[in-house]
């Protein structure tokens, strides 16, 4: 088992850890919103509801992303996770229309009822879980978008809590019914910005932009100047999953050199590219002469 294996295995036990502690409260959270009649709890326990899920599609994706490689399948199911993360995304802008909806009913007719300190005993100890899952997640996180989607959401979570708080504390000192909705409206755009930033995240490996934290200039540089190298063209850089970032080039060498000593020297390039920028999985077209399409634009 290599080092990535291992990763992602502990990466798996964390998410079912954190799963099960949110699955837990989120069901505590949905029987006092209703009980208590608050928007706020009902609000951030759609948005657990939604955590809950996205880290059920986690397990499942990181279990994908064990599966070897096949015929139909040559790269095996690396982007199981970014289109996992995808698709929570899509439906998470779903459940912030809801949240939307219901809270400017309530600002609007006034009329509902809120237990403050039901609100606010179930809103303290949401936020003690949700800093909790956030601290644990991020521990684990080591460059993996789904593992990110899940911080970020718990960091959320924690400042819906937060505003619940808010809401209970402005309602037992003075009365004031629309801190519920308010909060919940809060809540609604922590969903967005968190959301936002995930499904642009994913949409750049869906469409095989470049890996953040890589330049493609840096690292045709970086392989231009190893010894024995002439120049380098045709290099692209994308992600096989969030955290496995791809390379392919053409690198045209500086002297006529034996099968051999080609195939070593192209194994001391690929070892330097892991080693330097963590691209496990690079593909170099050996040349001794460059090929006739060298001033084309690197993609």
């Amino acid at each position: 088992m290599d080092s990535i294996d291992r990763r992602r295995l502990g990466q798996q036990r964390v998410l079912w850890f954190v799963l099960a502690l949110n699955a837990v409260y989120m069901l505590v959270e949905i029987t006092a919103g209703i009980a208590f009649n608050s928007l706020a709890l009902l609000a951030d326990a759609a948005h657990m509801l939604f955590d809950v899920v996205s880290l059920g599609v986690a397990l499942y994706a990181h279990s994908l992303m064990r599966r070897p490689a096949s015929a139909r399948h040559t790269y095996g199911y690396q982007r199981s996770e970014v289109l996992g993360a995808l698709v929570n995304s899509i439906t998470l802008l779903a459940i912030v229309g809801w949240i939307s909806y219901e809270a400017f009913r309530r600002l609007l007719s006034g009329s509902q009822s809120v237990d403050a300190w039901g609100l606010l005993i179930v809103a303290a100890s949401g936020l003690a879980v949700n800093v909790g899952s956030a601290w644990i997640l991020n521990r684990a996180q080591e460059g993996s978008l789904n593992m990110r989607a899940a911080f970020l959401h718990m960091v959320s979570d924690a400042a819906g809590s937060g505003a619940a708080v808010v809401a209970a504390t402005g309602l037992l000192g003075f009365g004031a019914m629309w801190l519920d909705p308010v909060a919940s409206l809060c809540i609604a755009l922590l969903i967005v910005f968190a959301t936002w930033g995930v499904l642009r995240d994913t949409v750049h490996v869906l469409m095989e932009g470049t890996p953040r934290g890589l330049d493609v200039e840096e690292v045709e540089a970086a392989l231009a100047a190893e010894q024995g190298v002439s120049s380098v063209h045709h290099l692209h850089l994308w992600n096989l999953a969030s955290d496995i970032p791809a390379l392919s080039a053409h690198v045209v060498l500086s002297d006529d050199v034996r099968l051999r000593d080609a195939q070593m020297r192209g194994e001391e390039l690929r070892a330097m590219l892991q080693r330097r920028f963590g691209i496990r999985h690079s593909t170099l077209e050996l040349e001794c002469d460059p090929c006739a399409e060298v001033n084309q634009p690197v993609h």
